[in-house]
């Protein structure tokens, strides 16, 4: 991301939180809280630092931090970060709600919405499903 890109994130609200390891930063994630959900935004681990927890420490901190739902996109075909999510209890959407979310909280061209996933997390999905148990008649 260049810095022009960095600085309009972070105009948009995007808050930046990093993993300092000897003094170099390592990793970073970012949070984007909006009206009704908040979004996890640029997760990224330097590549010889992986798989030591560093990201797993980045989304706990921001879990805490987030006031509702929290939704992830990212890449179909980047498996490592599904299952990084499914891992903290994140699942996919359907492909009509990603397109409808993707449209809803991101800007990305046409292209990237076809090429993405949206996972959420217990408390999105809590939200989604609450529903009568029975059809309410009126009087």
């Amino acid at each position: 991301m260049s810095r022009d890109e960095l600085r309009q994130e972070i105009e948009d609200g995007v808050a930046f939180w990093g993993y300092d390891e000897d003094e170099r930063l390592v990793g970073v994630m970012g949070l984007q809280e909006l009206d009704e959900v908040a979004l996890i935004r640029h997760a990224y681990v330097c590549k010889d630092r992986q798989n030591r927890g560093i990201g797993k420490q980045l989304l706990e901190h921001l879990l805490k931090l987030a006031r509702g739902p929290v939704l992830v996109g990212t890449w179909a075909d980047a498996l490592w970060a599904i299952r990084f999510y499914e891992k903290y209890g994140f699942e996919l959407v359907g492909a009509d709600e990603k397109d409808r979310l993707l449209k809803k909280y991101w800007t990305i061209p046409e292209r990237q919405i076809e090429t993405s996933v949206v996972l959420a997390d217990a408390a999105w999905r809590d939200s989604r499903s609450m529903s009568l148990p029975f059809p309410v008649a009126n009087p």
